[in-house]
């Protein structure tokens, strides 16, 4: 079974050797809308896949760390990576070009990890994402799936390599978030009462 949970943000970038020439030569920015789509071949106590409340922990923190900010590829032009971080409290800085497909991945990369890293207990199933589709604008997307994440082609993603701000930072509901997740930190979700037993 599928859930989708919709996320929305502002954001700002440049996608360097595209085609378009504004989109390449340009900073310009979208309002993205972010479907992050989880599985699971089993329902919790609550007869859910995964409760749409604990998306409201670490990854939207995550997911919001993109909001009003500016993204950058870490291989574009020395000068424009430190303007970008002079002139923007809130900066993302990427082993990958900021398009919607990479993007796509890195939301699906994120969501996938902090799973891995939570303990759930409510009797969730193989709860895992499925899927990701990042809305550039009202008529296109890019929607990334598990083979994707791993794909070399496509670039390699690790934690250490995606870099957020200081301002960034500061706003997490714990500073600390994604240090421990590079940590292997365990998040909790929290624990349930049975008022009905199955």
């Amino acid at each position: 079974m599928l859930i989708r949970k919709l996320f929305k943000f502002e954001n700002a970038h440049i996608v360097r050797n595209c085609t378009s020439d504004r989109c390449k030569r340009s900073i310009h920015g979208h309002s993205y809308k972010l479907e992050l789509l989880l599985k699971a071949n089993k329902l919790d106590h609550g007869q859910m896949v995964y409760d749409f409340g604990l998306l409201k922990g670490v990854i939207k923190d995550l997911f919001d760390s993109f909001d009003h900010a500016i993204c950058f590829w870490n291989k574009d032009d020395p000068q424009y990576i430190q303007a970008c971080q002079q002139f923007s409290a809130r900066w993302v800085s990427l082993p990958v070009s900021p398009s919607a497909e990479q993007f796509s991945r890195i939301f699906f990369f994120l969501a996938q990890q902090v799973l891995k890293a939570t303990q759930t207990q409510n009797g969730e199933g193989d709860v895992e994402v499925y899927s990701v589709i990042v809305h550039e604008t009202d008529t296109g997307y890019a929607q990334s799936f598990a083979e994707d994440i791993d794909n070399v082609q496509m670039g390699r993603l690790n934690l250490e390599d995606i870099l957020f701000s200081e301002q960034i930072q500061s706003e997490w509901t714990d500073p600390e978030t994604y240090q421990k997740l590079k940590q292997g930190h365990t998040f909790n979700n929290p624990t349930v009462e049975l008022q009905v037993q199955l």
